[in-house]
């Protein structure tokens, strides 16, 4: 399983039973889906949470490792657009086609969709050798522009397991277009906070790994 980076050290937990394993898959905070604050409050009584959830990509650049356009054209990544849903900290659970829910004391470091723009820069330069940039570093007139929506960010309860669905388009120089759809999913054997997180931290990476396949075969 790809490594999770979580800042702030978790808690030791004693192995739980089965019937813990089953209540812990039923603490989930219901959520009317009308009601989503723009800014949530972190923990009960405005304690923080033992831990805060990243990604971190499979694939990295190597250490002092140089990138420029003299390896080709430069590759621009937009951030991802997201529901309202994805716009906040909070990891959601689809319970059913019209429940939502969050995970108990689960929380990101940062907004999902810059998270994954992140992950997803670092893992295209190491594939494609490319110099890879964000949308508000610059660009170039020759530059290959990826831009999309991360649609899906978070755990399903009916399956079980962590889905991440990201809808790409990218422009060539040349004004084409083609888009694609990835999506992926990762078990969970438990819903709490870490295991979540590394489930949805793979499932980025096999998105970030088929984008970069897809890509290199529009280069």
């Amino acid at each position: 399983m790809t490594d999770m980076t979580i800042i702030a050290p978790a808690k030791m937990v004693k192995p739980r039973t089965s019937s813990q394993l089953r209540r812990g898959a039923l603490a989930l905070v219901m959520v009317p889906l009308l009601a989503l604050p723009g800014c949530v409050s972190i923990g009960a009584g405005g304690e923080p949470p033992s831990a805060l959830l990243t990604l971190r990509a499979a694939n990295s650049i190597a250490d002092n490792a140089e990138l420029s356009t003299q390896n080709g054209a430069p590759l621009v990544v937009s951030l991802p657009n997201t529901p309202r849903l994805l716009d906040g900290i909070r990891v959601p659970v689809q319970v059913n086609d019209t429940s939502i829910a969050y995970v108990q004391q689960a929380f990101w470091a940062d907004k999902p969709s810059r998270l994954f723009l992140a992950l997803l820069k670092e893992s295209l330069s190491a594939q494609t050798n490319r110099l890879v940039l964000s949308a508000d570093e610059g660009t170039a007139a020759d530059a290959l522009q990826l831009s999309g929506t991360l649609a899906e960010f978070g755990y399903d309860a009916d399956s079980g397991r962590a889905v991440a669905t990201y809808d790409a388009l990218l422009r060539a120089a040349d004004g084409s277009v083609s888009s694609r759809r990835f999506r992926a999913t990762a078990p969970v054997s438990a819903v709490e906070p870490g295991l979540v997180g590394e489930a949805l931290n793979d499932a980025a990476n096999s998105i970030a790994a088929d984008v970069g396949t897809w890509v290199k075969g529009q280069i």
